[in-house]
């Protein structure tokens, strides 16, 4: 795979795709990123349920939580890559030149932009429940696990929050007004905050189970 071909997380081994990511292209970028966190979280979830051992009436949550897990890393990888699709469509429009079409062309690509990162940051927010119930009933030896897996997803509502937040306000550059826009764009606004409240509810159950691991400042 040379510099000029387009990397997805299905063509591309780690070390190509983190390449990629380094360029100064923006696809894949931030938002792809968060997509592959996404599937980092995923996969570290459905590890500690397959390491928990069931007992008889947890037994079919487990199985559900694994599954779930799996099916969310692979739609994470695609997310990732129709980010950066959108990404691509987003820093063309930037590049017209100034007038009519440029606004349209950014105004376009700003929705769709917000919309591939709102579905991605929305899928982080179902897979808090899973992983939630993994740090009261999952198996304790894997904490440092779970809490990377809380990580993960923090990174990937933190992505998620920003791009949705910044290409809606993309969408004022062409003479637009934030009343404007949430009143055309109700439900992409309506995420910002739905992903906030998911930040909130992350730091606290990753700190709800901070005492699980050894003390380092114990004297």
């Amino acid at each position: 795979m040379d510099d000029t071909e387009e990397a997805t997380t299905q063509n591309s081994t780690v070390e190509q795709w983190t390449k990629a990511l380094a360029r100064s292209t923006g696809s894949p970028g931030g938002g792809a990123g968060a997509g592959l966190m996404l599937a980092v979280a995923a996969s570290l979830t459905s590890m500690v349920a397959g390491y928990t051992e069931p007992e008889e009436h947890t037994r079919a949550q487990l199985s559900r939580i694994r599954d779930q897990a799996q099916v969310l890393r692979t739609d994470a990888l695609r997310l990732a890559d129709e980010d950066a699709s959108a990404s691509r469509a987003f820093g063309a429009a930037f590049r017209l030149e100034p007038g009519p079409d440029r606004e349209s062309a950014i105004s376009r690509a700003s929705i769709e932009a917000a919309k591939a990162s709102a579905v991605l940051g929305m899928r982080a927010i179902d897979a808090i429940d899973s992983l939630a119930w993994l740090a009261v009933h999952g198996n304790r030896a894997l904490v440092a696990d779970i809490v990377v897996a809380f990580g993960s997803l923090r990174a990937t509502v933190t992505g998620a929050r920003t791009n949705v937040s910044f290409d809606l306000a993309a969408l004022s550059s062409g003479g637009g007004t934030p009343e404007l826009t949430r009143q055309q764009h109700p439900s992409l606004w309506a995420t910002v905050g739905a992903l906030n409240a998911a930040l909130d509810r992350i730091d606290a159950l990753t700190g709800e189970i901070d005492h699980l691991a050894a003390p380092t400042d114990a004297e």
